[in-house]
């Protein structure tokens, strides 16, 4: 399941564990096709990971603490910390690359 974040609870969510966060907006063509993708992970690793969307239009103070300069933009943190991000759209192989080396 892929939870929505804001400016209220974001902290609360990305402090423990392994978060995978897209920063996009629902009139991005290529967020819209990233979704799915970022379903299916959710499906696959969501025991292990969690997977959240932030709405840029809505919350662009959190995109610019996190230096978010395009959409979609993939950040991932670790107990709360920045450990790395994929700018633009991203297949769920690349993605799970990423997050396994974080793992």
């Amino acid at each position: 399941m892929i939870k929505e974040l804001d400016f209220y609870n974001f902290n609360k969510e990305i402090e423990k564990g392994i978060t995978l966060v897209e920063f996009g907006a629902k009139w991005c063509p290529p967020c819209r096709i990233q979704e799915p993708i970022l379903e299916e992970l959710s499906l696959e690793w969501g025991d292990n990971i969690s997977i959240a969307k932030v709405d840029t239009d809505k919350e662009s103070d959190l995109a610019a603490k996190y230096e978010v300069q395009g959409i979609p933009t993939l950040v991932i943190f670790k107990d709360g910390k920045k450990v790395d991000s994929l700018r633009g759209l991203h297949y769920i192989e690349q993605i799970k690359s990423k997050i396994e080396g974080v793992l």
